[in-house]
């Protein structure tokens, strides 16, 4: 049963909803620093899908995380950017092979994959602070929210994805 793609990503949203929702918003590291893994949901998706359908599942999945988290629609708003800009970033971080029917991310190396999951968590984070305090003014703040909250995402994101992560392509 969890062959199934549609099954398979389907538990993941579910799951990364309920973690995100119930164990790392409730968390304060430092007083501010609360990892956002939700974005990991973006690199588990399978790359020859549907866009449109990728695009309304990740507006859904920011759409739910701010209805539990009462942020007004600031994780819709960075989540269904990134997920815009997805394709931009693969082919930043693997070239113009992912385009080709072959490619799987077996195929590529751990510093392409990491390189790629860092980008998509730095662009959600510049994204969703920079809504969030909405003024040039507290730019280093924002600049110090993206570095330690991705900082804290990208190492919990990369322990649950080598735990978690079935080799998709």
């Amino acid at each position: 049963m969890l062959n199934n793609i549609y099954v398979l990503n389907g538990i993941r949203f579910i799951l990364l909803v309920l973690a995100q929702v119930l164990v790392f918003n409730n968390m304060n590291f430092m007083g501010t620093i609360n990892p956002m893994i939700y974005i990991i949901f973006l690199y588990w998706y399978p790359i020859r899908e549907n866009v449109a359908v990728f695009l309304i599942i990740s507006f859904l999945l920011g759409f739910v995380i701010d209805l539990f988290s009462d942020t007004m629609a600031i994780h819709s708003a960075a989540i269904l950017t990134i997920a815009f800009v997805r394709p931009v970033l693969m082919r930043f971080c693997f070239g113009a092979n992912f385009e080709f029917q072959g490619f799987t991310f077996k195929n590529t190396t751990r510093v392409q994959r990491m390189t790629f999951l860092g980008l998509l968590i730095g662009f959600h984070h510049l994204i969703f602070f920079s809504l969030e305090l909405l003024s040039f003014s507290h730019f280093l703040l924002i600049l110090e929210k993206v570095l330690f909250t991705g900082i804290a995402t990208f190492i919990i994101s990369l322990l649950l994805s080598s735990l978690f992560a079935k080799e998709t392509e």
